[in-house]
């Protein structure tokens, strides 16, 4: 039996998942931008490519908030690289504090320079690797706090699951991505 589902539902459908994951991709996508034109941008960009993707893939897409934000990553490396492609600087402008994960989610006008961008594209993908290793409670808590920006209460509202547990969890899911992404980290900015 083969199920068909009309253009009006794709569409709803399509317009639901966007209703729904638009505010944390925003967000998301604000907290890595400084120009809010091209934070903008770039959110449209994201759905555009969404809306595009499901009207033309016979695969639906599995995890769409894992899609969409993988995609919002990629275009922030792609806006940045393309501003400063003109200006490389010679010697890296990394993080004096040596901190993976303010590698990962920068808060500084420096975080632009074409290398810092560049070692972040590779550090989230070996985070993306990473995070397939950890168990999947860990895995979870991670995301949802660091990669979607829900606090941990909420989460522990809607899941049931003791706020201290999920701390737990998350404490344990960073020592894990600290110590497998540490040796990568540590080649690329001694380059």
């Amino acid at each position: 039996m083969v199920l068909t589902v009309s253009k009006t539902e794709h569409r709803q459908n399509v317009e639901r998942q966007i209703k729904e994951h638009q505010p944390r991709i925003r967000s998301f996508i604000k907290n890595r931008v400084p120009i809010n034109e091209d934070a903008e941008d770039i959110a449209q960009d994201v759905f555009f490519q969404f809306v595009k993707t499901m009207d033309t893939t016979h695969n639906p897409i599995e995890n769409i908030s894992g899609w969409l934000f993988r995609v919002a990553r990629n275009l922030i490396v792609n806006k940045s690289m393309k501003k400063k492609e003109e200006s490389l600087p010679m010697e890296s402008d990394t993080d004096d504090s040596g901190d993976i994960f303010a590698t990962l989610f920068p808060q500084t006008d420096e975080a632009d320079s074409p290398v810092n961008v560049f070692i972040r594209s590779l550090m989230w993908e070996e985070l993306e690797l990473a995070l397939t290793d950890l168990p999947i409670e860990q895995r979870e808590i991670f995301e949802l706090t660091e990669l979607e920006g829900l606090p941990v209460k909420e989460i522990a509202a809607a899941t049931g699951v003791a706020t201290n547990t999920l701390l737990s969890r998350k404490h344990y899911a960073v020592k894990f991505l600290r110590k497998r992404l540490k040796s990568t980290y540590e080649e690329l900015i001694n380059q």
